[in-house]
């Protein structure tokens, strides 16, 4: 064969053109990555997809057992609860069903057989073991490890880790913390704070449309108080900014209190600001104007330091419309006079007597009060604000108040039944003494004082902790540690808590490393980054098309306790305590710990090796986020 060339595959007659050779094996090579990419790219719309379309595990055993109702039963069972819940004993299984022991006395059957009807119609194989009725007739469910591995998969590349968004978007008003001016934030406002914050942080996460509102103490009979006050004995703080320290500034408005008590003359002076103020009298609106620069400059510091963010509307805001709620509440017949003040006598609110309570809309002397301000905001937030949902956080003392305020607001015609309004209430913050927190004086502390206390006491923790490992930090290293676990510990010990309870503070107990607190939360996540740093291992590669496995017992404890986050969020965003997700995180870091002890990580061969190295990922991820939906942030190292 003339020309051949034994290793061309093309021409055994003729010497080949090699750049048509090489044209051809680079056409080939150029077309194989770019199918390799597309076919990538497909898979990662699928997994995005089907991220976007999962359902919690607990909503679709409760759709598959409704659906199982309908099938064994009829259309009649459709509203039926199913009943499903997380299992009280992990050796029943991962859920249980208890439907069939609420349905004997309609259905006229024993709950057993009941039990077995609905698990004869169940669909759930693709992702259960068969289920087991175990008593009278509890149906329990054990999810299957490959389903579990499946999930974990699909959720490595989503940054909200599976959890969906709500169904609906609603437009949610959250009005918390709420100081007043004049005064400085004391260990009273730490809950409202916290909590609200809290609270918004979950429902923008599942992406409601989220109005957070300060509904700060500015106006009425304390300005004129102080003001007169001020006038007498410290004029220049009426003219010139900061011209008083804060603190000063409270020192006089607590002179000016007990002046309004006790000198009849002095109390007169005072209503007279008021109608000045209220009138618009140039040098009393100035030195008002100054009373609150200062007063938000310094709440600023505090909001900066605990990281939150509020949109300020004061009771100002609606002092022009507080004569348009009295007249239309005259309007519709609920106005009544009682001692020369306009009320709405409420319905199932009685004094000792069995007479009807009275909500005081205008007092004697044409003034009016807290319960106006609230229905000209509750008015004003729903038609002009247009919220579906208003929340607001504050103690468990006013829980009376906003009942009547709500009750006044539907009579009225200002509360529509689409919209929900809910009063959040709180218990009190107690000394380790079981009393209300207060200094050695007696006096209330200040809540700048309680977290940089929080902050000295973290500082000091961790320097005795570098001394004892012969550990050498930076300064910057140092402030920054100490700053994220004393104000982490301060939130963390009170959203820890059920909000509807008093809780002692003890800074002892909050910072510990040991137990539910946000030290060992933080060391948890902590933990997971040093076994990055150890191995040298990039996470984020991880996620390229890595299989899980999870064959030992705390493996599947941790990868079910992983995909739990999604219903935790959701009954926090329905139930509002907090405090749900802070046990989930406990539990979480608990679960994590026990893993990490018994199964080698680092020091495991393949295919295990990157399989829990993907589950530590995961539940670094799942802190992290966990965490920051409680306003605390995370450390690399401690």
């Amino acid at each position: 064969m003339v020309g051949t060339n034994d290793h061309s595959p093309f021409c055994y007659f003729v010497r080949p053109n090699f750049s048509v050779y090489w044209y051809i094996y680079y056409k080939v090579v150029y077309m194989t990555v770019e199918l390799v990419f597309r076919v990538q790219q497909t898979n990662k719309i699928k997994i995005l997809v089907n991220i976007y379309n999962m359902k919690s595990i607990l909503e679709k055993l409760k759709n598959s057992v409704s659906q199982a109702l309908i099938t064994a039963f009829g259309k009649e069972l459709a509203k039926n609860d199913p009943l499903v819940v997380a299992a009280s004993n992990p050796k029943f299984g991962d859920y249980q069903s208890n439907v069939a022991l609420s349905l004997p006395k309609q259905l006229k059957q024993a709950p057993r057989a009941i039990a077995e009807q609905i698990v004869n119609h169940l669909q759930v194989n693709d992702f259960c073991e068969t289920p087991t009725i175990a008593g009278p007739g509890f149906i329990n469910f054990t999810i299957k490890p490959s389903y579990l591995a499946a999930q974990l998969s699909a959720i490595q590349t989503d940054k909200r880790l599976g959890v969906a968004k709500a169904k609906e978007s609603q437009k949610v008003i959250v009005d918390f913390s709420s100081p007043n001016i004049a005064k400085e934030m004391h260990v009273g406002h730490l809950r409202s704070t916290i909590i609200g914050d809290s609270i918004a942080r979950i429902l923008e996460f599942r992406c409601h449309d989220v109005l957070r509102l300060n509904h700060v103490g500015d106006w009425g009979t304390q300005f004129g108080m102080l003001i007169a006050y001020l006038r007498e004995v410290y004029p220049e703080a009426l003219t010139t900014a900061d011209a008083l320290d804060i603190g000063d500034l409270v020192d006089f408005y607590k002179k000016a209190k007990i002046r309004f008590d006790e000198d009849e003359e002095f109390r007169e002076t005072a209503r007279k600001e008021v109608v000045k103020l209220q009138a618009g009298a140039e040098d009393s609106r100035h030195a008002w104007q100054l009373l609150c620069d200062q007063s938000r400059r310094e709440f600023q510091v505090i909001y900066d330091l605990l990281d939150i963010e509020l949109q300020e509307r004061g009771e100002s805001f609606y002092n022009p419309l507080l004569p348009d709620i009295v007249d239309e509440l005259e309007q519709k017949g609920l106005l009544k006079e009682d001692a020369g003040a306009k009320c709405v006598f409420l319905e199932g609110f009685t004094n000792k007597q069995g007479e009807p309570l009275p909500l005081i809309v205008q007092k004697s002397d044409g003034g009016y009060n807290y319960a106006t301000t609230d229905l000209a905001a509750l008015k004003y937030r729903i038609q002009k604000d247009e919220a579906d949902r208003i929340i607001y956080v504050t103690d468990a003392g006013q829980a009376n108040h906003f009942a009547a305020v709500f009750q006044v607001a539907k009579r009225a015609g200002f509360l529509p039944e689409n919209v929900e309004v809910e009063h959040v209430p709180f218990g009190l913050v107690l000394g380790e003494d079981g009393k209300k927190l207060k200094t050695r004086s007696g006096d209330t502390i200040k809540l700048k004082d309680l977290l940089d206390e929080a902050i000295a006491l973290a500082r000091a923790d961790l320097e005795t902790r570098l001394k004892e490992e012969g550990r050498k930090e930076t300064k910057e290293f140092c402030d920054r540690v100490a700053k994220v676990v004393g104000i982490s510990a301060v939130k963390y010990a009170d959203l820890s808590q059920n909000r509807t309870t008093d809780y002692k503070f003890s800074y002892k107990k909050m910072l510990a490393l040991q137990g539910n607190t946000a030290p060992y939360l933080l060391y948890a996540y902590v933990r997971v980054q040093g076994i990055s740093r150890k191995g040298n291992i990039d996470f984020q590669q991880l996620r390229q098309d890595s299989s899980i496995l999870l064959e030992e017992e705390t493996e599947l404890i941790l990868a079910k306790h992983i995909l739990h986050l999604g219903e935790i969020i959701e009954e926090v965003e329905r139930d509002l305590l907090p405090n749900r997700l802070c046990q989930y995180l406990f539990e979480l870091s608990q679960k994590f710990n026990q893993f990490y002890d018994r199964c080698p990580v680092l020091q495991a061969d393949e295919p295990q090796r990157t399989s829990r190295l993907i589950l530590a990922d995961l539940t670094a991820r799942t802190l992290k986020l966990g965490l920051s939906l409680l306003g605390i942030s995370v450390l690399e190292r401690m």
